[in-house]
């Protein structure tokens, strides 16, 4: 892990085992409620890197810088994958029930204040104002 005192960067391998890497994400919040929220998109977020990102391929990695600001904490999510391309990052819930993708999405906007792809589409930022 690298880090400075208003940042870290933590890489974990491309696997489905999130809960304890998912706690030490969350390490800055305080509130119980508001950590809550923020774990279950953290789960969907990084759930979507290992699958979709780099296939379930366990020799590749996630990797996670988080920011702390005086404001904002800020996690920024990249796979090693091809990206998702600009149509699918839609932040609307599928109309249809058996749809098989983007339920995750949908809620990872529900859990963060706001939420930006890089331009090639394999690291999501996901902010939450303090």
């Amino acid at each position: 892990m690298e880090s400075s005192k208003n940042w870290a960067v933590f890489i974990h391998p491309s696997t489905l085992k999130l809960s304890s890497f998912v706690e030490t994400l969350l390490e800055p919040v305080i509130c119980r409620e508001t950590a809550k929220k923020i774990e279950l998109g953290l789960h969907e977020a990084l759930v979507n890197a290992v699958v979709h990102g780099n296939l379930s391929d366990p020799n590749k990695v996630i990797r996670v810088r988080r920011i702390l600001t005086p404001n904002w904490i800020i996690w920024q999510i990249q796979d090693e994958g091809l990206g998702v391309v600009e149509n699918k990052r839609v932040s609307s819930l599928p109309l249809k029930n058996d749809v098989k993708s983007g339920r995750g999405i949908y809620l990872i906007h529900k859990c963060f204040d706001d939420v930006r792809w890089s331009r090639k589409g394999n690291r999501l930022q996901l902010s939450f104002k303090k």
